[in-house]
């Protein structure tokens, strides 16, 4: 069962996410900000609790799940560094992850040569 809603939430989160971009003007980048920010506010509300634990991967995946992991970073840092933990605890939380993206993404331009489209 945890397969299927982790499936069904994350899906329905992306289905979501298509239909803003299709019937809005919103550009991409605009729309992945709008999601991070939206996951951060949901976590300071202390709703994105719940509903990772209900859907798992599905919720921690999508960019709402890094909203979520920022905002975690940053709470715990600014208990235990008060004001300078707002600018520290994102970072830390996240840089695993942002990091890994970096490499692998790297690696797959190595191996596949991108170029620009003409």
């Amino acid at each position: 069962m945890d397969y299927f809603n982790a499936f069904w939430v994350g899906g329905l989160i992306c289905a979501l996410v298509q239909i803003l971009l299709d019937k809005t003007k919103l550009l991409p980048g605009r729309v992945m900000v709008l999601l991070v920010c939206s996951g951060a506010v949901l976590s300071f509300l202390g709703f994105y609790q719940p509903f990772t634990e209900y859907a798992g991967a599905g919720a921690s995946v999508p960019l709402l799940g890094f909203g979520n992991i920022l905002w975690k970073g940053m709470k715990k840092a600014i208990d235990e560094n008060g004001f300078l933990g707002l600018f520290t605890g994102g970072f830390t939380a996240c840089a695993a992850g942002v990091s890994a993206a970096l490499i692998f993404s790297y690696l797959a331009s190595l191996i596949f040569h991108p170029r620009m489209k003409e």
